[in-house]
């Protein structure tokens, strides 16, 4: 029997999946199991339809569960998971990354990856990263002439899950009422984030977090991001690579919360012709022992708590787990109904040009409380 997955394009999305798979293949040589690879891009914004249809097993965002619930193209896991598995899985929940898979009554997704945007710095660069936004600027400013600077991801995808965590920070979180978020809160947050990536490294507007995480290991130009999805690839050790450590994200006088969840889900497809073996696979990748295991030490990003606990799993990534688990407990979740990301899509463009070309915040906010009010469900 064949199961054929498909993952997102960076050894965090894939690593670990593959090498979980082939020792799943061993204790059951029955079963063998192909992942392909996508973009990071297609990740968080291609349509799921015609990929369940091709796909076993597909590992996907969380928005996207509106789009799942609607056309049932996943099959939900309750039908095919104990409930006993389920609730082991909810309890062992970093944050909200099980929630974030449930909707409409069903558990579409279980979590095999948990992530927030946090904060990254190079220790041999800065000593003391800062703890409030104040300071970010503060650092930013004074080291944007010559030297490593600070530098964050501003892709369109990017600048808007920087704009809902800095919305969320201030405890002003968006999409829940009839406006996107307070118009006031809204400027603020716009004018804050121009007045920032005016002083960031100039490649900020073209760097998603890894490339972003690349290039601070690769070279001394930035020492420190504020606010980016945190990959504990970069804080375990590589040769001829520099180390990375995380940390909770700066607070705006609240503490660390708000950090836009992020995080991937592995579900089944209704057009699987093994539905149980694929949701057995799912169930067995995403148990502790696995987690904590061959799914990390292999480069995956566990998304069970047993394994954001595990002494080991600590001391080899430089306790990316426990600096960061603060953040990811407090994270915010997004909206999932179906249409959501199409949105997510238009208003990542506008964010980002308003960053990138200086526009008046008051205009881009009426820009994207006009498009929420004509994406907003019901």
């Amino acid at each position: 029997m064949k199961l054929k997955g498909i993952t997102w394009d960076h050894p965090r999305g894939f690593a670990g999946l593959q090498k979980a798979s082939l020792v799943y293949a061993q204790l059951h040589p029955e079963i063998q199991v192909e992942w392909d690879r996508r973009s990071l891009l297609n990740f968080g914004e291609q349509a799921l339809e015609h990929l369940a249809e091709r796909y076993d097993l597909l590992v996907i965002d969380h928005p996207f569960m509106g789009t799942v619930a609607k056309t049932r193209c996943f099959l939900p896991l309750d039908g095919l998971l104990s409930k006993a598995s389920l609730s082991s899985q909810r309890e062992r929940s970093v944050g909200p990354s099980y929630e974030s898979y449930t909707l409409a009554g069903h558990q579409w997704c279980l979590a095999v990856d948990a992530a927030a945007q946090v904060s990254a710095y190079r220790p041999d660069l800065l000593e003391h990263p800062p703890g409030d936004w104040r300071a970010v600027i503060e650092l930013a400013e004074s080291t944007r002439v010559g030297g490593p600077r600070v530098a964050v991801p501003l892709i369109p995808t990017d600048a808007y899950a920087s704009f809902l965590s800095l919305c969320a920070n201030r405890e002003e979180p968006a999409f829940l009422g009839p406006q996107i978020v307070a118009r006031e809160t809204a400027v603020e947050v716009l004018t804050f984030m121009q007045r920032l990536a005016d002083a960031l490294h100039p490649d900020s507007f073209k760097l998603n977090p890894p490339q972003l995480l690349d290039r601070m290991s690769e070279t001394d130009e930035v020492l420190y991001a504020p606010l980016l999805f945190g990959y504990s690839n970069y804080s375990r050790a590589r040769e001829d690579k520099h180390l990375l450590l995380f940390g909770d994200i700066p607070s705006a006088g609240k503490g660390p919360v708000g950090s836009l969840l992020g995080g991937a889900g592995i579900g089944v497809s209704a057009r699987s012709q093994n539905p149980e073996a694929a949701a057995q696979l799912a169930e067995w990748v995403c148990s502790p022992e696995t987690q904590r295991g061959v799914y990390f030490e292999a480069g995956g990003q566990p998304g069970n708590g047993a394994a954001w606990e595990d002494d080991s799993v600590n001391v080899q990534s430089h306790n990316f787990f426990r600096r960061t688990r603060t953040t990811m407990e407090g994270s915010y979740l997004r909206p999932r109904y179906a249409g959501y990301v199409d949105l997510q899509t238009r208003l990542g463009e506008v964010v980002h040009g308003c960053l990138a070309n200086g526009e008046d915040p008051k205009s881009v906010y009426a820009e994207m409380d006009s498009a929420f009010r004509e994406n907003a469900p019901g």
